[in-house]
Protein backbone atom coordinates (compact mmCIF):
# COMPACT_ATOMS: atom_id res chain seq x y z
CA UNK A 1 0.00 0.00 0.00
CA UNK A 2 2.83 2.43 1.05
CA UNK A 3 4.52 1.57 -2.77
CA UNK A 4 0.96 2.41 -4.27
CA UNK A 5 0.99 5.41 -2.12
CA UNK A 6 3.97 6.78 -3.30
CA UNK A 7 3.27 6.25 -7.03
CA UNK A 8 0.25 8.48 -6.96
CA UNK A 9 1.86 10.74 -4.73
CA UNK A 10 4.68 11.07 -7.64
CA UNK A 11 2.10 11.02 -10.73
CA UNK A 12 0.16 13.99 -8.73
CA UNK A 13 3.48 15.75 -8.22
CA UNK A 14 4.43 15.38 -12.24
CA UNK A 15 0.92 15.93 -13.60
CA UNK A 16 0.28 18.62 -11.44
CA UNK A 17 3.77 20.22 -12.13
CA UNK A 18 2.94 20.15 -15.91
CA UNK A 19 -0.22 21.87 -15.47
CA UNK A 20 1.00 24.71 -13.46
CA UNK A 21 3.63 25.52 -15.17
CA UNK A 22 2.51 24.81 -18.80
CA UNK A 23 0.17 27.39 -17.63
CA UNK A 24 2.93 29.94 -16.44
CA UNK A 25 5.16 29.31 -19.48
CA UNK A 26 8.01 28.95 -17.35
CA UNK A 27 9.74 26.57 -14.91
CA UNK A 28 11.09 30.06 -13.04
CA UNK A 29 8.13 30.03 -10.54
CA UNK A 30 9.56 29.74 -7.10
CA UNK A 31 6.15 29.50 -5.13
CA UNK A 32 4.81 27.01 -7.93
CA UNK A 33 7.78 24.88 -6.85
CA UNK A 34 6.96 25.66 -3.09
CA UNK A 35 3.28 24.83 -3.17
CA UNK A 36 4.26 21.54 -5.02
CA UNK A 37 6.74 20.75 -2.51
CA UNK A 38 4.47 21.54 0.68
CA UNK A 39 1.12 19.78 -0.43
CA UNK A 40 3.45 16.68 -1.88
CA UNK A 41 5.35 16.26 1.42
CA UNK A 42 2.22 17.09 3.61
CA UNK A 43 -0.05 14.71 1.57
CA UNK A 44 2.77 11.97 1.50
CA UNK A 45 3.20 12.49 5.27
CA UNK A 46 -0.36 11.84 5.98
CA UNK A 47 -0.50 9.20 3.95
CA UNK A 48 2.42 7.68 5.63
CA UNK A 49 0.71 8.00 8.90
CA UNK A 50 -2.38 6.17 7.86
CA UNK A 51 -0.09 3.63 6.12
CA UNK A 52 0.97 2.91 9.62
CA UNK A 53 -1.78 3.30 12.04
CA UNK A 54 -5.52 2.85 9.79
CA UNK A 55 -4.53 1.43 6.49
CA UNK A 56 -8.18 0.61 5.54
CA UNK A 57 -9.08 4.39 5.61
CA UNK A 58 -5.81 4.79 3.31
CA UNK A 59 -7.17 2.08 0.87
CA UNK A 60 -10.12 3.70 0.81
CA UNK A 61 -8.70 7.47 0.12
CA UNK A 62 -6.61 5.76 -2.53
CA UNK A 63 -9.31 4.70 -4.38
CA UNK A 64 -11.29 5.73 -7.03
CA UNK A 65 -13.10 8.99 -6.93
CA UNK A 66 -16.36 7.26 -8.27
CA UNK A 67 -17.42 3.94 -6.45
CA UNK A 68 -19.88 1.24 -5.72
CA UNK A 69 -22.38 2.73 -3.03
CA UNK A 70 -21.66 6.34 -3.68
CA UNK A 71 -24.79 8.27 -4.25
CA UNK A 72 -25.47 9.46 -7.39
CA UNK A 73 -25.11 13.52 -7.08
CA UNK A 74 -22.33 12.90 -4.83
CA UNK A 75 -20.47 11.06 -8.36
CA UNK A 76 -21.42 14.51 -10.39
CA UNK A 77 -20.42 16.47 -7.67
CA UNK A 78 -16.69 15.16 -7.76
CA UNK A 79 -16.58 14.85 -11.38
CA UNK A 80 -17.04 18.87 -12.08
CA UNK A 81 -15.68 19.33 -8.55
CA UNK A 82 -12.31 17.72 -10.12
CA UNK A 83 -12.44 19.25 -13.57
CA UNK A 84 -12.93 22.68 -11.53
CA UNK A 85 -10.00 22.25 -9.69
CA UNK A 86 -7.51 21.48 -12.30
CA UNK A 87 -9.62 24.60 -14.31
CA UNK A 88 -8.28 26.53 -11.26
CA UNK A 89 -4.85 25.85 -10.77
CA UNK A 90 -3.76 27.01 -14.88
CA UNK A 91 -6.09 30.11 -14.18
CA UNK A 92 -4.11 30.93 -11.46
CA UNK A 93 -0.47 30.39 -12.81
CA UNK A 94 -2.17 32.20 -15.83
CA UNK A 95 -2.88 34.72 -13.32
CA UNK A 96 0.00 34.81 -11.12
CA UNK A 97 2.82 34.34 -14.04
CA UNK A 98 1.92 35.13 -17.72
CA UNK A 99 -0.09 37.65 -17.70
CA UNK A 100 0.48 39.00 -14.41
CA UNK A 101 -2.64 40.20 -13.99
CA UNK A 102 -2.16 39.98 -9.54
CA UNK A 103 0.16 41.33 -7.31
CA UNK A 104 -0.11 39.88 -4.46
CA UNK A 105 2.41 40.74 -1.42
CA UNK A 106 5.29 38.55 -0.82
CA UNK A 107 4.02 38.19 3.11
CA UNK A 108 0.77 36.77 1.41
CA UNK A 109 2.55 34.12 0.20
CA UNK A 110 3.90 32.85 3.47
CA UNK A 111 0.19 33.47 4.94
CA UNK A 112 -0.86 31.08 1.84
CA UNK A 113 1.77 28.20 3.08
CA UNK A 114 0.63 28.64 6.88
CA UNK A 115 -2.81 28.34 5.78
CA UNK A 116 -1.89 25.53 3.72
CA UNK A 117 -0.16 23.62 6.40
CA UNK A 118 -3.00 24.52 8.88
CA UNK A 119 -5.24 22.54 6.64
CA UNK A 120 -3.26 19.45 6.42
CA UNK A 121 -3.08 19.82 10.32
CA UNK A 122 -6.87 19.88 10.32
CA UNK A 123 -7.05 17.17 8.00
CA UNK A 124 -4.88 14.84 10.12
CA UNK A 125 -6.78 15.43 13.35
CA UNK A 126 -9.84 14.65 11.63
CA UNK A 127 -8.14 11.20 10.75
CA UNK A 128 -7.01 10.52 13.48
CA UNK A 129 -10.47 9.63 15.20
CA UNK A 130 -12.63 9.31 12.05
CA UNK A 131 -11.51 5.64 10.39
CA UNK A 132 -14.71 6.72 8.32
CA UNK A 133 -13.53 9.47 6.47
CA UNK A 134 -13.76 8.06 3.45
CA UNK A 135 -13.65 11.23 -0.23
CA UNK A 136 -17.15 10.12 -1.08
CA UNK A 137 -20.62 10.43 0.07
CA UNK A 138 -21.93 6.84 0.98
CA UNK A 139 -22.97 4.93 3.94
CA UNK A 140 -20.72 2.28 5.02
CA UNK A 141 -22.23 -0.43 6.14
CA UNK A 142 -20.06 -3.35 5.67
CA UNK A 143 -17.19 -1.20 7.77
CA UNK A 144 -19.84 -0.74 10.81
CA UNK A 145 -19.67 2.70 10.04
CA UNK A 146 -20.63 5.02 13.54
CA UNK A 147 -21.08 8.79 13.95
CA UNK A 148 -17.60 10.09 15.23
CA UNK A 149 -18.35 12.92 18.34
CA UNK A 150 -14.61 13.58 18.93
CA UNK A 151 -11.10 15.77 18.31
CA UNK A 152 -12.44 18.46 15.72
CA UNK A 153 -16.15 16.71 14.66
CA UNK A 154 -16.48 18.37 18.57
CA UNK A 155 -16.51 21.63 16.75
CA UNK A 156 -17.96 21.42 13.59
CA UNK A 157 -19.52 18.32 12.01
CA UNK A 158 -17.62 18.65 8.89
CA UNK A 159 -13.86 19.17 10.06
CA UNK A 160 -12.26 18.33 6.38
CA UNK A 161 -14.43 20.61 4.75
CA UNK A 162 -13.33 23.28 7.10
CA UNK A 163 -9.71 22.06 6.07
CA UNK A 164 -10.20 22.32 2.67
CA UNK A 165 -11.48 25.96 3.40
CA UNK A 166 -8.15 27.01 4.54
CA UNK A 167 -6.81 25.31 1.49
CA UNK A 168 -9.24 26.89 -0.89
CA UNK A 169 -7.76 30.69 0.42
CA UNK A 170 -4.39 29.43 1.65
CA UNK A 171 -3.57 28.41 -2.23
CA UNK A 172 -4.22 31.47 -3.72
CA UNK A 173 -2.18 33.47 -1.69
CA UNK A 174 1.00 31.17 -1.96
CA UNK A 175 0.70 31.29 -5.56
CA UNK A 176 -0.17 34.97 -6.13
CA UNK A 177 -3.67 34.91 -7.99
CA UNK A 178 -6.68 37.12 -6.70
CA UNK A 179 -8.51 36.00 -9.12
CA UNK A 180 -7.93 32.22 -7.74
CA UNK A 181 -9.01 33.74 -4.76
CA UNK A 182 -12.09 35.08 -6.04
CA UNK A 183 -13.03 31.85 -8.05
CA UNK A 184 -12.46 29.81 -4.83
CA UNK A 185 -14.98 31.99 -2.81
CA UNK A 186 -17.37 32.15 -5.90
CA UNK A 187 -17.25 28.69 -6.76
CA UNK A 188 -15.75 26.18 -4.67
CA UNK A 189 -17.29 27.03 -1.45
CA UNK A 190 -20.88 27.02 -2.20
CA UNK A 191 -19.77 23.65 -3.70
CA UNK A 192 -18.78 22.30 -0.55
CA UNK A 193 -21.38 23.94 1.17
CA UNK A 194 -24.14 22.53 -0.72
CA UNK A 195 -22.14 18.58 -0.57
CA UNK A 196 -22.09 19.14 3.48
CA UNK A 197 -25.99 19.55 3.59
CA UNK A 198 -26.99 16.89 0.87
CA UNK A 199 -24.18 14.93 2.59
CA UNK A 200 -26.26 15.17 6.07
CA UNK A 201 -29.52 14.46 4.93
CA UNK A 202 -27.66 10.85 2.94
CA UNK A 203 -26.04 10.09 6.89
CA UNK A 204 -29.28 11.41 8.84
CA UNK A 205 -31.57 9.04 6.95
CA UNK A 206 -28.28 5.82 7.06
CA UNK A 207 -26.55 5.95 10.18
CA UNK A 208 -28.26 5.95 12.90
CA UNK A 209 -27.42 8.78 15.93
CA UNK A 210 -26.43 11.16 13.31
CA UNK A 211 -29.67 13.11 13.53
CA UNK A 212 -28.95 13.45 17.45
CA UNK A 213 -24.85 14.29 16.77
CA UNK A 214 -26.42 17.22 14.38
CA UNK A 215 -28.80 18.98 16.68
CA UNK A 216 -25.71 18.93 19.33
CA UNK A 217 -22.82 20.25 17.15
CA UNK A 218 -24.30 23.39 15.87
CA UNK A 219 -21.89 24.09 13.21
CA UNK A 220 -21.31 22.48 9.97
CA UNK A 221 -17.65 23.96 8.70
CA UNK A 222 -16.93 27.37 10.78
CA UNK A 223 -17.84 27.50 14.58
CA UNK A 224 -19.94 30.31 15.50
CA UNK A 225 -20.64 30.91 11.80
CA UNK A 226 -22.22 28.33 9.88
Amino acid sequence: MVVRLVVQTVCWFLVTALLLFSAAGTGRWAVGWAYLSLTGLCGLGVGLWLARFDPELLDQRLASPVQRGQKTFDKVFMAVFLLLYHVWLAFMALDAVRFAWSHVPSWLHVVGALLILACYWVVFLAFRVNTFAVPVVKIQAERNQRVVETGPYAVVRHPIYAGALLFMAGTPFLLGSWWGLAMATLIFVPMLALRAVREERVLSEGLEGYARYAARVRYRMIPGIW
